[in-house]
């Protein structure tokens, strides 16, 4: 009976499948009815369901592991030879590639996207776990497990993947080539970098001002030398606690 009554507000036929679609694709006013219909009728959210709500639906997830992910991070290398952000460049024509891939499914009407849709796909390319979530969450909640999933997938495939590439594109006296930094980067250019790079991400892309915010807030933990057992604590402890209970709140809206 409370099915039925739950399908007819939805107005969807009274499955389980069928209610969780038309929920996904409800409006955001729609979706808050029906929580307060599930109050009312005696049911209660459980652990998994409040973390979601709190973490990955406000995005807070994401941004703490990218803090961690930061803390993680050295930055000497990239300012000693700046000529190497052009190997991260390359990520980009995977995600804009993924993003036509997707588009043109839609065009033949193989597989329904809309753009934002196609766009949350398309971050898949970028090879990054968190931020494909917290973009997925914002453009289209309704996918966000399966690109959890896939993202993260893909990212475990990496060492697999990469080797025989490396071995096509290398000789084996490259290979044995050993890198060493160009030059000695001062303590003064690992702290101005994460400054100077936020400013200039809150300046120019906004949106993406709380993602790499974070991230340059737990790289300046980390160079600035001062909070060392913070930074021990976010690269470590933090980070995997959030992953844990990231993993098991995306696995439960596969269910």
């Amino acid at each position: 009976g409370q099915l039925a009554v739950i399908a007819a507000k939805l107005n969807c036929a009274p499955d389980v499948h069928a209610i969780k679609e038309a929920l996904a694709l409800a409006l955001p006013s729609v979706q808050g009815q029906m929580e307060n219909l599930a109050v009312d009728m005696g049911y209660t959210p459980g652990v998994l369901a409040l973390f979601y709500k709190v973490a990955i639906g406000s995005g807070v997830a994401p941004l703490v592991i990218f803090m961690g992910v930061g803390a993680m991070t050295d930055f000497g290398p990239l300012l000693a030879n700046p000529r190497t952000l052009l190997l991260g460049a390359a990520a980009q024509f995977g995600i804009f590639a993924t993003v036509l891939g997707a588009l043109t499914l839609n065009y033949f009407g193989l597989i329904s996207f809309t753009l934002p849709q196609a766009a949350a796909i398309g971050i898949i390319g970028g090879a990054d776990g968190p931020t494909a979530i917290y973009l997925s969450g914002k453009l289209a909640p309704e996918l966000l497990g399966a690109i959890a999933v896939a993202a993260y997938s893909y990212m475990a495939l990496v060492p697999l993947i990469q080797p025989p590439i490396m071995r096509a594109l290398t000789s084996e006296k490259e290979r044995k080539i050993r890198m060493v930094q160009l030059r000695t980067v001062s303590k003064r250019e690992k702290i101005l970098f994460p400054v100077v790079l936020l400013l200039l991400v809150a300046l120019l892309l906004p949106d993406a001002a709380p993602l790499l915010g974070m991230f340059c807030f737990g790289n300046l933990m980390r160079e600035s030398g001062v909070v060392e057992r913070l930074s021990d604590t976010v690269q470590n402890g933090l980070i995997n606690i959030v992953t844990i209970f990231l993993g098991l709140s995306v696995g439960a809206k596969l269910v």
